[in-house]
């Protein structure tokens, strides 16, 4: 059973990213997400907001505790860099690149610990007629709106004309 996230163009270099990936490769949830909580790079927040994403994926869909869950494989891809110039002596141009990341991460599920799919409710939505909301919208509405509906203006007059 494996449990899927991703994040696409992280706005972090993918280099920088790895480091953090690095870390919390296969470990269980609970100590990923409690070293990247106390982590001092500027990639772990990202990569906790995926980890969490990939739990709450792992809680709505199969019912699993933060206990039961290890990350089987966290990976680090180069994504388009946004390309920026920097103005350099005698009127010359250099190019930076602004580099992203994707990154893919894969829950996997410890031995021993039973899977319950959840089944979806499906809901039932009653069809509602225009007319009986627009009464419905139309008795809440106030007094003043209400007659200024009724009396038609000076203004709608003048501007349905096609010249002054």
């Amino acid at each position: 059973m494996e449990i899927k996230a991703k994040a696409k163009y992280l706005r972090n270099a993918p280099r920088k990213v790895r480091l953090v990936a690095d870390l919390i490769r296969g470990l269980d949830v609970k100590e990923a997400e409690t070293q990247l909580k106390f982590l001092n790079k500027r990639a772990a927040e990202p990569v906790l907001k995926l980890l969490n994403s990939a739990f709450a994926n792992a809680k709505n869909t199969y019912n699993l505790e933060k206990d039961s869950l290890f990350i089987k494989s966290i990976m680090v891809h180069e994504g388009p860099p946004f390309k920026r110039w920097k103005p350099v002596s005698r009127g010359r141009a250099f190019e930076v690149l602004k580099r992203t990341s994707h990154i893919d991460l894969i829950l996997g599920v410890k031995e021993g610990v039973k899977i319950e799919k959840k089944k979806q409710e499906k809901k039932v939505v009653e069809p509602v007629k225009i007319e009986e909301k627009k009464k419905q919208v139309i008795e809440k509405a106030p007094k003043e709106i209400k007659q200024h509906k009724k009396s038609k203006s000076l203004a709608k007059k003048i501007f349905r004309r096609k010249s002054f």
